[in-house]
């Protein structure tokens, strides 16, 4: 009896090391409207490894239309088509574009055109955002299990997306 007590323990805290944390930066505000096909055909997202980037600080993209009732979480929200693993169907993916390792709005990620991994500038942390996880491939952040904060990408009546935190 005490073996297998001892066997269910060590199990458990071997699984548990596998857990990737994709909440380290959560709690932030997210309400993308582009929810028309007018607005989804000129800022969305269409070909897998196609994104954009949205931050109201930054005022990215440029021209677009945001209002009192958008926010852009953290550090911008990065829209990527990609495959989501709970589906395995393509579709619009999105995450926190700010690096979770170094907890800093300013420190963003970058796509990097070869393989479509998010990359960090500052750390050198990179990031699968193809697969709907978010999880770390490398650098710091596989080290410390650090995964991007998902948002909830959900089709609208109109034609396009709206991306929230909830």
């Amino acid at each position: 009896m005490r073996k297998l007590l001892l066997i269910l323990m060590a199990a458990l805290m071997l699984s548990a090391c596998n857990k990737i944390d994709n909440n380290e930066l959560s709690g932030f505000a997210v309400r993308l409207n582009l929810g028309t096909y007018a607005l989804w055909n000129t800022y969305g997202v269409s070909g897998v490894g196609d994104y954009n980037i949205f931050n109201r600080p930054k005022g990215l993209p440029s021209n677009f239309p945001y209002n009192v009732n958008t926010y852009t979480g953290f550090g911008g929200v990065l829209l990527i088509m990609g495959l989501d693993s709970g589906t395995a169907s393509y579709t619009p993916l999105a995450y926190d574009d700010a690096c979770p390792v170094e907890h800093d709005a300013t420190v963003t990620l970058s796509i990097d055109p070869d393989n479509f991994e998010a990359v960090c500038p500052k750390c050198g942390s990179r990031y699968n955002v193809l697969t709907g996880a978010g999880g770390p491939v490398s650098g710091p952040a596989l080290t410390r299990r650090l995964g991007l904060t998902t948002y909830v990408v959900r089709a609208a009546t109109g034609g396009g997306y709206i991306i929230t935190s909830y």
